[in-house]
């Protein structure tokens, strides 16, 4: 993982966002007790492991390269 990810927290933030879930809401569905990581990714300030982009790759149903990959969009449900 590396120059990719540039995107992987704005999508993880809108795809927070179309759920109307909270940071500490999706904080719990990806098996953390606290919201702070889910910040920070978000934010940009840390990368994901692999592990936690196929969590949210399941739960969102969207796929890894979609999260992953900065040229490709996600569909949004508006």
């Amino acid at each position: 993982m590396g120059e990719d990810l540039q995107r992987f927290g704005p999508k993880l933030r809108a795809l927070r966002v179309s759920h109307n879930m909270t940071l500490t809401e999706l904080a719990h569905s990806l098996g953390r007790s606290a919201h702070g990581y889910i910040s920070e990714l978000e934010l940009g300030k840390k990368n994901p492991s692999a592990e936690l982009v196929l969590k949210v790759a399941r739960l969102f149903n969207v796929t890894t390269d979609e999260l992953m990959k900065d040229e490709l969009d996600l569909p949004l449900e508006d």
